[in-house]
């Protein structure tokens, strides 16, 4: 098989001219950055979680790329274009894939978190009222979805005009793929509500296939695309933090966050991520074994 991209924790092969196969890797990536440590099971748990959301999405009747488990770590899938030049992109393309993300948050965490304290999101926007005051893990009123870039090498946010712009979405088409986002986590939310797990958040992606129909592509609902926290934790006051959020809390707490954002914001070169210390390895390769049985239900062996 041809090597034809290398993403941050995924390969992707050519099979033929219709089919891919995702390799995912044990590589492991923060804020853009892929630290250098590996680690153990970690594209194994991602594969097989991300394969169990494909399967449910079929017999909900979601179009998915998902062709093929391939254990004990790949994955095959319907193959589309990458387009990297938006100009090349517009209401009549078919079988590409749409160059956005889309992120949807149940509950305040994260770098929604991060805005609102710097006062760049109000409470009003995140349909409160406008003199409420938002509290860290506090369940939103209603879901809040935001649009990122895909292709680019630094996530961008982007407003509902740029979105539409370079993806070759009409309105309609981008109310559909939030709608689609919707369902996808009411599904995810009932399941994984069974193993005492909150879905806090999560990011989606999506193509048109050759008939121009939606597709959901790529992965979800696992331990390095979406956020979750133990609901009996919860329940008490804690939110814990069963994601590669955990991973995050790390280089935030050791200063390197703090470092790589002055760095963004100035325009100034960017300090290089350090690797995880062994225990750090171990743990979080532990957690992402445990989070593959608790968003599957099933035994990782």
């Amino acid at each position: 098989m041809k090597l034809v991209r290398t993403g941050k924790v995924k390969q992707v092969y050519e099979v033929d001219d219709q089919t891919l196969e995702f390799v995912f890797t044990d590589n492991i990536s923060v804020f853009d950055k892929i630290i250098p440590s590996q680690i153990p099971n970690k594209g194994e748990t991602l594969c097989r979680s991300a394969a169990f959301w494909f399967q449910v999405l079929r017999k909900a009747g979601i179009r998915t790329h998902f062709t093929e488990l391939v254990p004990p770590n790949r994955m095959r899938v319907k193959r589309v274009e990458v387009i990297s030049d938006y100009d090349r992109i517009n209401g009549s393309t078919t079988n590409y894939l749409i160059p956005l993300e889309i992120i949807s948050r149940h509950y305040v965490a994260g770098s929604l978190w991060d805005r609102i304290k710097g006062g760049e999101i109000k409470a009003e926007e995140l349909g409160f009222d406008a003199d409420h005051e938002v509290r860290y893990g506090e369940e939103l009123p209603r879901p809040f979805y935001e649009v990122t870039t895909k292709l680019e090498p630094v996530d961008r946010l982007l407003t509902r005009e740029e979105a539409l712009k370079i993806s070759g979405l009409s309105e309609e088409e981008m109310e559909n793929l939030f709608a689609t986002v919707a369902k996808i986590d009411e599904i995810i939310a009932e399941e994984v509500g069974e193993r005492m797990l909150i879905h806090v958040d999560g990011k989606k992606e999506f193509a048109f296939d050759e008939k121009r129909n939606l597709m959901v592509v790529d992965t979800f609902g696992t331990a390095d695309e979406d956020r979750w926290w133990d609901d009996d934790a919860y329940a008490k006051g804690e939110c814990v933090e069963l994601s590669k959020e955990a991973v995050r809390q790390i280089y935030r707490n050791s200063g390197y966050y703090d470092e790589l954002m002055k760095a963004r914001k100035a325009g100034r070169p960017e300090p290089d991520i350090p690797p995880l210390s062994p225990a750090d390895v171990k743990k979080v390769s532990e957690l992402y074994i445990e989070m593959f049985e608790r968003i599957t239900g099933e035994s990782f062996r």
